[in-house]
């Protein structure tokens, strides 16, 4: 009996899993479906030529992202960050928060590691390690700002995070350009320390060991999520927060949390992403993007910290064969349009079970 309820749980556990797949799964075919007739145009074939026009798309975007070992590592070069940043938005949503603020969190996480990186005399273990914490410590404060602001105050985290992004992207172009950390030669900080530059992976690419530190960070989130009481208060007040009050959930206390946390996560991407590959942070005309980009990473894991690897390596792909696109005569702004069309059918699917449920909640109390 205890065999068949524990076979049963899994078959449920695992149909439940492929149903979350499935319309991501969609959303990405439909997509490249759609971009095909775009380079159909670009090169000129014929409305008969639609597969040669598929296989062209498909093999570009394929030769120029794991074409070879140079290309697959510089194609981790982009997929690293938006594993951070899309875990760090994926942290957010659950909590039932819109942190838009990623960006500036990324960023300050730059900053903190490009000062950190500066101290010589350092064992590279203890370098390391700082780096990461003056990364934490950096998205924590830029995120909890925010985030007690919408506890206690009530103002929208949308308009606090959008306003803290260019406070961070101001703050950074100051180090950087005006105070004693500045190279004005270059526009930028001084390289860092030897002991601060995390391992890299090859001689001929910058891909580093951030990358593992990413998907080592998305496991211990899905474990803070689903398998500890943080989590699921976390959870419980993106999901009902008028349930998980009713509950004895501090609702306050747990947006602070998700914030903070949400921040963390995004302040280690910025950090590694100077120590691992800059190894400077130079003068930002604007913001990097990461952050914008993990916004999208998280909607297509719907939310899920380990399928933000996945949606990471998708996303950081397209972004990576961008040349390999415009060399071959399609234009690369075919990357935008497939990334566009993934957002534009998980968005809708978000809509729909929002309306679905609404309508739900009003038969339940109507009768």
């Amino acid at each position: 009996m205890s065999e068949n309820k524990s076979k049963s749980s899994i078959n449920n556990s695992l149909m439940n899993i492929l149903k979350s797949l499935a319309f991501p799964f969609f959303a990405i075919v439909v997509s490249i479906f759609v971009s095909v007739f775009f380079v159909m145009w670009a090169k000129g074939y014929s409305i008969t030529q639609y597969f040669s026009a598929f296989g062209d798309l498909f093999s570009t975007i394929w030769n120029g992202s794991f074409g070879d070992k140079r290309k697959t590592l510089e194609t981790m070069i982009y997929v690293t960050p938006l594993i951070f940043t899309g875990v760090a938005n994926a942290i957010a949503f659950r909590c039932g928060l819109f942190n838009i603020g990623v960006e500036g969190q990324f960023v300050v996480g730059m900053i903190s590691a490009a000062i950190i990186g500066l101290i010589p005399g350092l064992n590279p273990v203890v370098h390391g390690i700082l780096i990461v914490l003056g990364g934490i410590v950096a998205g924590s404060i830029w995120a909890g700002i925010p985030g007690y602001l919408k506890a206690k105050i009530g103002t929208n985290e949308v308009i606090n995070t959008i306003m803290m992004n260019y406070l961070g992207l101001y703050f950074a172009n100051y180090i950087i350009l005006r105070s004693r950390f500045a190279v004005k030669s270059s526009s930028s900080t001084p390289i860092i320390q030897k002991s601060a530059q995390l391992l890299r992976f090859s001689n001929v690419s910058r891909a580093s060991i951030s990358l593992i530190i990413g998907i080592v960070c998305a496991i211990f989130i899905y474990w803070i999520l689903w398998k500890t009481t943080i989590g699921y208060e976390i959870r419980a007040v993106g999901f009902n927060p008028s349930g998980a009050e009713y509950g004895g959930i501090n609702i306050a206390k747990n947006t602070i949390l998700a914030m903070v946390l949400s921040g963390a996560v995004a302040g280690i991407g910025g950090a590694t992403h100077v120590a691992g590959v800059m190894h400077q942070a130079q003068d930002m005309m604007g913001l990097p993007g990461f952050g914008f980009d993990g916004i999208a990473v998280a909607l297509l894991a719907k939310n899920n910290p380990i399928g933000c690897i996945a949606s990471a390596v998708l996303f950081g792909a397209l972004n990576s064969s961008s040349k390999m696109l415009q060399l071959n005569g399609i234009p690369k702004q075919i990357v935008y349009l497939v990334q566009s069309i993934i957002i534009i059918f998980v968005a809708t699917d978000y809509i729909v079970k929002y309306f679905s449920e609404k309508k739900s909640r009003k038969v339940l109390i109507n009768g």
